[in-house]
C-alpha cells in the first residue's frame, strides 16, 4: 500500500487474515503506482512528483534504493518486464507528457 504524500510503503502480509502483519518502509514522497519485477520479489514504485523510482525487496521487507527515473513524471501502471538482449531482465516505465522510457535492470 503506497501512502502517497508521506512517502511510506506499507507491506501487508495477509497470510493470517485475522493477524495481519504490516511493515512500514520509508521510501520517497508522492508515491503513485508500480509493479513487480519478473521474479515477483522486487516491487518498483514511481514517486512521480520526485521523478524517482523506489525499489522494495518484499522478501526482506526493506527499501533497496531510490533511483532517478531519467525523465519527468514516471507513470508505470504496473510497469513492463522483459529480457533485453544485452542487459538481461529489465523493468520499464513510460513518463507523462514525454517520449522518455526508463529501463531498470532487475537482476541483482
Amino acid at each position: 500500500v503506497n501512502v502517497k504524500e508521506t512517502g511510506e510503503i506499507l507491506l501487508v502480509n495477509y497470510k493470517d487474515i485475522k493477524n495481519l502483519k504490516v511493515t512500514t518502509i520509508p521510501a520517497e514522497r508522492f508515491l503513485h503506482d508500480g509493479g513487480f519485477d519478473r521474479s515477483g520479489r522486487y516491487f518498483l514504485v514511481a514517486a512521480n512528483a520526485r521523478h524517482s523510482i523506489a525499489i522494495v525487496d518484499t522478501k526482506e521487507d526493506k527499501l533497496v534504493g531510490v533511483i532517478k527515473s531519467g525523465g519527468q513524471t514516471p507513470h508505470p501502471g504496473r510497469g513492463a518486464n522483459f529480457i533485453h538482449p544485452k542487459y538481461g531482465p529489465v523493468w520499464a516505465t513510460s513518463h507523462l507528457g514525454s517520449e522518455t522510457i526508463s529501463f531498470i535492470g532487475t537482476d541483482p
